[in-house]
C-alpha cells in the first residue's frame, strides 16, 4: 500500500483553478474519508464519491467526522474547510494556495502598507459594490457612512420586493435563533459567503488578515471580499428564502445561495475582482497564475536574481537545492 510520504506533491498543473470549482459542498451526519484523490461521504444510505479537485469550500455540518487522509487531500488541492454549527457557520481552517507565486500577496502587502494606496483600494471596493456612485474624494468615515446607508436601503428594497415585514438587522453572536426568519437567513448567507471568500483569498495566495476596509482581525480581507457581493447576491437570496417558507431557514438559504453562486459564476468574478483590486495596472497578472515553481533572490533596485546559484563572485555555481 502506498503511504502519504511516498505520494508526489501536487503541482498547480494538477489543480483545478479556483474559478472553475464548485462554490461549496455541505455535508452532515456522515463520515468523510478519502478514496485515491476523491472525497467520500458515508452515511446510512451508502457512500458518495466527490472529486476533491472540484471543491472550493467543504462545509462540515452537525454529525460529521473527517479522517486524517481526507484532510490531507483537501489541503493538497487547496480547498477550504469550515465546520458548520447547527444554526450558523464558523470558519476554522483552509488549505494551501493553488498558486506558487507570491505576486498577489506582495501586491496586497504593498497596497496595504501605503495609507494612500490602502484608501484607494477601499474606494475601488466601494465602486465595485455601487457602480452608480463615485467615491473619489471620500474619506474613510464618509465611505463607511455611505456604505451603511446603501445597505439599509438594500434591506428595505428587498423587504418591499418580497413583502416581508422588516424591523431592522438583528443578530446576537452565539444566539442564532434570537432573530426572526429573515435575519437568520441573512446570517446564514453571510457566513457562507465568508467561507467562500476565505477559500478564494487563500487559494490565490493572498493574506486573509490584510484588509482595506476591515481591520484588526485575522480575516479582515476575507470580510472585505465577502461584502463586495452582499447587496448583490447574499441579501436578495436571504429575503427570497425567507419569503418562501419559515421552515429549515438556514439549510434552505445555503442551498439557494449555492445555486445563485453557480448561476452567476461568482467564483470567477471574485478571482477577477481581487486581481484588479490588488494589481490595477496589470491587465492579466500572469505571475499570479503561473504554474511553475519560481524562487528568486531579492536584490538592490527591485532586481531579482536567480536562486539555486552561489552568488559569491563571478563564477556562480549551481546548488543542488535551497541549502
Amino acid at each position: 500500500m502506498s503511504t502519504v510520504s511516498q505520494r508526489a506533491a501536487l503541482t498547480p498543473r494538477h489543480l483545478t483553478r479556483t474559478a472553475e470549482r464548485l462554490s461549496f459542498i455541505y455535508l452532515e451526519r456522515c463520515t468523510i474519508h478519502r478514496d485515491a484523490n476523491a472525497i467520500t461521504a458515508t452515511d446510512a444510505e451508502g457512500t458518495t464519491h466527490i472529486p476533491s479537485a472540484t471543491i472550493g469550500t467543504l462545509l462540515l455540518g452537525p454529525g460529521t467526522r473527517i479522517t486524517h487522509q481526507a484532510m490531507i487531500v483537501l489541503g493538497e488541492i487547496g480547498a477550504a474547510v469550515a465546520w458548520v454549527g447547527e444554526h450558523a457557520v464558523r470558519y476554522y481552517a483552509s488549505g494551501r494556495a493553488l498558486t506558487r507565486s507570491s505576486a498577489l500577496m506582495e501586491a496586497q502587502a504593498h497596497q496595504w502598507a501605503n495609507p494612500r494606496a490602502r484608501l484607494a483600494v477601499a474606494r475601488a471596493m466601494y465602486r465595485l459594490r455601487f457602480p452608480d456612485e463615485d467615491p473619489d474624494g471620500l474619506t474613510r468615515r464618509e465611505l463607511l457612512g455611505r456604505e451603511g446607508k446603501r445597505v439599509k436601503d438594500c434591506y428595505h428594497a428587498q423587504a418591499a420586493r418580497t413583502g416581508i415585514p422588516w424591523k431592522g438587522r438583528r443578530y446576537t453572536p452565539g444566539d442564532h435563533t434570537s432573530g426572526d426568519n429573515v435575519n437568520q437567513a441573512i446570517t446564514a448567507a453571510a457566513q457562507c459567503m465568508y467561507g467562500i471568500a476565505h477559500a478564494v483569498v487563500t487559494s490565490l495566495g493572498c493574506s486573509p488578515a490584510l484588509g482595506f476596509v476591515h481591520s484588526g482581525h485575522e480575516l479582515s480581507f476575507v470580510l472585505d471580499i465577502a461584502d463586495l457581493y452582499k447587496t448583490d447576491i447574499g441579501v436578495p437570496v436571504a429575503f427570497d428564502t425567507a419569503a418562501h417558507s419559515d421552515e429549515d431557514i438556514s439549510s434552505r438559504t445555503r442551498r439557494a445561495l449555492r445555486d445563485r453562486i453557480n448561476e452567476t459564476s461568482l467564483l470567477n468574478r471574485c478571482v477577477d475582482d481581487i486581481k484588479r483590486l490588488l494589481m490595477p495596472d496589470t491587465e492579466q497578472p500572469a505571475a499570479a497564475t503561473d504554474d511553475r515553481d519560481v524562487v528568486t533572490f531579492q536584490s538592490d533596485g527591485g532586481d531579482h536574481l536567480t536562486s539555486g546559484i552561489n552568488h559569491d563572485g563571478p563564477d556562480h555555481t549551481h546548488a543542488d537545492g535551497l541549502w
